[in-house]
Formats: C-alpha cells, structure tokens, sequence
C-alpha cells in the first residue's frame, strides 16, 4: 500500500510539475540558479529536469559573451528575444540552466564558464565527474 501511495504521488508530482526535493552536484538541496530571467526548463528558476528534458537543461552557468556567441554558431541563438516564448534574450553576466551536452561541448572547445554548484542538478553527474566541475572558473 506504501508503495502504490508513492508511486501514485509521483505521478502526480510530474502531472503537475512539482517535484520530489532535487539535489544539486554536492549531494545538498538544489538551489535557485535563477529568476530574472527565468531560466530553468520548467521556467520555475530551477535547473529542474524530467523525462520531458530532452536537452538535460541542469547545469547553471553565468553566461558570457564569448559563449552566447558559441552557442549561436551552434544554431542555439540566446542572445535574440523571442516574446513569443516569453523569452527575453540573455546578456553575458546573466545566470541560465545550460544543456550538459552544451556546457561540456563548449567546455571542450575552450569556452569557459562560472558553475553555480549549488544549483547545479545531480543530473550533471551522469556526464562530468564533480573534480571537473570544481575546476570551472
């Protein structure tokens, strides 16, 4: 009965995009990366995911010039607002809920960036060990 109650509250919880208490990298509570803007896939200003993430956004990063750029040459332009999706463009210094792959992929060609660890999901674990993450800038 315990169980089935579980399993019927998570399912809930996804339905409703709650979520079961996330941790971040260091094993603690998952932090706000943050609010203005918005970021995070669920727009709540969590590095949250779900199976819904295709793009395992977990990763809060402080976002610079040199890499809006990056991304962009990747076809990820974050720099343009979009209104239609209630988005209003970043600006380097700005706080964002990167994809893995992109933060390593930009990693890997030189582009650094600032972690917020705290509010970095556990996720990020599955695709860089935390004595790479502690070495970002």
């Amino acid at each position: 009965m315990k169980l089935l109650f579980l399993l019927l509250f998570s399912e809930v919880a996804i339905a409703q995009n709650m979520s079961i208490p996330s941790k971040n990298v260091l094993g603690t509570p998952l932090k706000k990366c943050c609010d203005s803007p918005k970021t995070g896939f669920f727009r709540d200003g969590f590095c949250h995911t779900g199976p819904q993430d295709h793009g395992t956004h977990v990763t809060c990063a402080t976002v610079t010039q040199e890499f809006l750029e990056f991304t962009k040459t990747k076809g990820n332009d974050l720099m343009t607002p979009r209104p239609d999706f209630n988005f209003p463009g970043l600006k380097p210094g700005d706080k964002w809920c990167l994809c893995a792959l992109r933060y390593l992929e930009a990693k890997n060609a030189g582009v650094l960036l600032k972690l917020d660890l705290e509010a970095t999901h556990e996720k990020m674990l599955e695709y860089a060990p935390l004595t790479d993450l502690k070495r970002a800038p």
